[in-house]
């Protein structure tokens, strides 16, 4: 029985290595990491120039469908002027009525800052008005989270609470007072609360 030889420059050979499934393994994974990281570069970018504008434009369904909204510009180019919160009031079938509020951090042990950050950067997200598309699922986990069998939630709405951060001349901050304003409110229907 004789052996076949299979030289290196044989075309049989280099045809396994082009189109082989570790190859292919190999491709769409660097595309993968490739595409992540210049999409969470011109994500994070605190410049605003048309073309990384149109980036975050083409990526944004993306980043909001995987929860990759991260941004890394909170000193620049331009600081939150506000100190904000989201909670939400809920009006229960018998007409009761109760608050809840996402964790914030400030009133958090250090701990427990650590394992709840997202929260803060969830709401930091949900305040802004081009987000508006997460207000209905956020009404409908807060109404399930709030509900009992006996009392279901009937309505949820969304009020974001703010207060300025204004410099005064001495440069000191002084707490302004808090303003309010109803972002979203939401029937629940009785199959939301499966």
């Amino acid at each position: 029985m004789k052996k076949k030889v299979i030289q290196f420059d044989s075309p049989q050979l280099s045809k396994r290595q082009v189109f082989g499934p570790q190859k292919v393994k190999r491709i769409a994974i660097n595309l993968f990491l490739g595409f992540h990281i210049l999409a969470i570069t011109c994500w994070c970018l605190p410049i605003d120039t048309s073309l990384v504008s149109w980036g975050k434009h083409l990526v944004r369904p993306y980043f909001l469908w995987a929860g990759l909204f991260q941004s890394w510009d909170m000193f620049a180019p331009t600081p939150a002027l506000a100190n904000s919160y989201v909670e939400a009031t809920i009006v229960f079938k018998d007409g009761s009525r109760t608050t809840w509020a996402f964790p914030r951090m400030e009133q958090l042990s250090l701990n427990d800052r650590y394992i709840k950050e997202r929260y803060r950067k969830f709401t930091e997200n949900l305040q802004n008005d081009q987000n508006d598309l997460l207000w209905p699922d956020v009404a409908r986990r807060i109404a399930r989270i709030t509900s009992t069998p006996s009392n279901p939630a009937k309505t949820v709405i969304l009020i974001q609470r703010w207060s300025p951060i204004v410099p005064h001349a001495d440069s000191a901050y002084q707490p302004e007072p808090w303003d309010q304003h109803v972002l979203y409110g939401y029937g629940v229907k009785p199959e939301d609360l499966r």
